[in-house]
């Protein structure tokens, strides 16, 4: 174990396994069922109280819960307002934070009143409009699932909750940036975050799915992506947030970024499935990677063991090229599953090329932009120091867009 201890920020958790009421075809976690035989998973009442127990009492003075899937909803709400009484139990005057990320097709009125009440982020996947998300994302039955979605995602702003875009960035959404864009801003959603897909073809290991975004594709798609949300800025901010963007910008203003798949390594939270087994990665839930289970260990030990340490450091192995990439300290090779989906060259990044066409584009901007928020930083130091006011606080480009609950 490293002499460092790594602190409990952040936990995600799996309450109903890989159980889900869709069957999106680019879904990388519904294969995880064959790890725990049996048709239902579904945490215990026992399980959740041990979890949390355990996360408040060794979290920091922050941490943040995040329910995800499958689909988390299938647990049903009383399951999460239990979760909130024994936050409220075990809590030491803690900041937290609970996410939940959904398909969104159980959510009602009554969700939507229960995440506004204990300021619930909300990642809700949404692909884009009709033709875009009714392209993969279908419901057991076949069937498109669009306007479920959108219905509900309108009807969780219309309560309050704050909600965040997840849009999956395939072969067929690639091609439709300016589109995605747009339809998230006229919903109102204007947090958006577009995660890249790629898994290995289950007919065919030696080479990714075809639904799978190509390195070349995603590169322009982010490009195009970068221009339309610096036409949004007013008065030198932006009015739109784009995960990726703003990680990126992390990194040209010294801070780390807070996306793990921007990190120098990984390891920096755990997964509990929904039997209370603990793993490094929820793209990493597999055997190899198990560190332990709740009910017999505890999740800071877990965090903090030698083989979560060496699954860390699998982030850094990678090839002379990357070694050598003038960009490497502003994408750290992404996410390490890249690597392992597409079989072709272990050693090179997915999306290396894509990160590359990016960040030669972006890259005069993000320095200017840097350059100013610096400015901007030490202007606003100056001001706290002699009393005077400043209208923006620099120190908030380093929160999280989560809201807290202190329990």
């Amino acid at each position: 174990m490293s002499s460092k201890i790594k602190p409990l920020r952040s936990v995600l958790i799996k309450p109903s396994g890989a159980d889900c009421n869709l069957n999106c075809r680019y879904c990388f976690y519904l294969d995880k069922s064959a790890l725990y035989p049996g048709k239902l998973h579904r945490m215990s009442p026992q399980i959740q109280e041990t979890l949390i127990r355990q996360v408040m009492q060794y979290a920091t003075d922050e941490v943040s819960l995040t329910w995800q899937g499958g689909e988390p909803t299938l647990m049903g709400l009383d399951f999460y307002k239990r979760a909130i009484e024994l936050e409220m139990r075990y809590g030491r005057n803690q900041l937290v934070g609970n996410g939940l990320q959904t398909n969104g097709l159980l959510l009602d009125r009554s969700w939507g009143r229960f995440l506004k009440e204990y300021q619930w982020l909300v990642g809700i996947s949404l692909d884009g409009p009709a033709h875009i998300h009714d392209h993969y994302r279908l419901d057991q039955g076949g069937h498109p699932t669009h306007h479920r979605v959108e219905e509900n995602a309108r009807m969780l702003l219309d309560e309050g909750v704050a909600v965040n875009a997840m849009c999956c960035i395939t072969d067929h959404s690639v091609k439709h940036p300016e589109e995605l864009y747009a339809y998230y801003k006229e919903l109102g959603l204007n947090v958006m975050q577009f995660i890249p897909i790629v898994e290995t073809d289950k007919n065919n290991p030696g080479k990714a799915a075809d639904f799978s975004v190509l390195a070349e594709d995603y590169g322009r798609f982010l490009c195009t992506l970068f221009d339309l949300w610096l036409a949004d800025f007013r008065d030198g901010q932006p009015t739109t947030s784009i995960r990726h963007f703003e990680s990126v910008f992390y990194r040209y203003v010294g801070l780390p970024a807070p996306e793990c798949t921007m990190m120098r390594t990984c390891g920096q939270y755990v997964v509990v499935e929904h039997n209370g087994d603990v793993y490094g990665c929820d793209y990493f839930v597999e055997p190899r990677w198990r560190l332990g289970n709740i009910a017999s260990g505890e999740l800071i030990n877990m965090l903090n063991t030698r083989k979560q340490e060496m699954f860390g450091l699998l982030k850094t192995q990678t090839g002379r090229p990357c070694r050598r990439c003038p960009w490497l300290s502003k994408c750290y090779g992404g996410c390490t599953k890249d690597r392992v989906k597409d079989p072709r060259d272990m050693n090179r990044p997915r999306f290396c090329t894509s990160y590359k066409m990016f960040l030669e584009y972006a890259d005069p901007v993000l320095c200017e932009l840097a350059r100013q928020w610096k400015q901007q930083e030490q202007n606003f130091q100056q001001a706290r120091a002699t009393g005077g006011n400043f209208f923006l606080d620099p120190d908030a480009l380093a929160k999280d867009n989560h809201p807290d609950e202190t329990f």
